[in-house]
């Protein structure tokens, strides 16, 4: 079974919501990313999504893209997220691993290049940006090498079209909670509530809410009704500037010690 399909299952069992932590690869710097993996895990979370740095970024907001900026600066490239994810899984294969990033570096890679290295270095899902549900075949070997394309559902997703996500949904849907880019401000969990729910119901899979998520009582008020949440902006910019290991799991377990104990306080009101 793939490791997302199992963790899910696992907080299914136990009436738990999931945490799913984003970080860009390579930021605060190269030599901190697979610590800063391990300080996630150990920390709380329940799935990891690494960032793939990228020029155009265009769903990301001025956190994420001024991280990539700072990995790209650094030299990081696909192949670097690659053998971290390898270096990773040398001390935890449960863990699951999502890359998320865009279509630009995997097209120059190879379609199924990128799925046979991919799978090998242990990352179980992608979630690419750029190609919509409308362009799957375009991504075709990366499903069939084994990996869990995550599709993005939004408010501004037409019925039509979210049945089809819905239908396609594997590892999990990710519900993007505002129409905008990522760490937006202004999110009200009470105006996607109940779309969540309604999505839930007809999903093949579990659906985890991300943008715009930045505290523990945001996280706490979502668990009420979705099966995880994803938090990126805040913990991209809890990390700027931590220069060493020691520093960087400080910072990951100050952040998300309070939001794992909110998450974990909060049973789900639907199954």
């Amino acid at each position: 079974m793939n490791r997302i399909d199992a963790r899910f299952a696992e907080l299914k069992a136990a009436g738990r919501t999931g945490l799913i932590p984003f970080i860009t690869a390579g930021d605060p710097s190269p030599d901190t990313v697979v610590p800063l993996m391990h300080a996630l895990a150990a920390h709380g979370a329940d799935v990891i999504e690494l960032g793939v740095p990228f020029s155009d970024p265009m769903a990301d907001g001025p956190s994420i893209q001024h991280a990539d900026e700072r990995a790209l600066a650094a030299g990081v490239g696909l192949a670097d997220v690659l053998r971290w994810v390898s270096r990773f899984r040398q001390d935890d294969d449960e863990t699951p691993i999502v890359l998320m990033g865009y279509l630009n570096p995997i097209e120059i890679h190879g379609y199924r290049t990128f799925a046979d290295e991919a799978v090998a270095a242990g990352v179980d899902g992608v979630l690419l940006v750029d190609c919509p549900i409308e362009e799957a075949a375009t991504a075709a070997p990366l499903r069939e090498a084994g990996l869990r394309q995550i599709w993005l559902a939004a408010p501004t997703t037409s019925a039509a079209r979210l049945d089809r996500l819905c239908e396609s949904a594997e590892g999990f849907l990710y519900y993007v909670s505002v129409a905008g880019i990522t760490g937006t401000l202004g999110l009200t969990v009470g105006d996607i509530a109940a779309r969540v729910t309604g999505i839930r119901e007809k999903a093949g899979a579990p659906v985890a809410v991300g943008f715009g998520v930045r505290s523990a009582e945001q996280a706490r008020a979502i668990a009420g009704f979705a099966d995880a949440v994803v938090i990126g902006s805040a913990l991209v910019e809890r990390l700027t500037g931590a220069g060493n290991a020691a520093e960087v799991t400080a910072r990951v377990g100050d952040f998300l010690t309070p939001i794992r104990a909110a998450l974990d306080g909060k049973a789900r009101t639907t199954d």
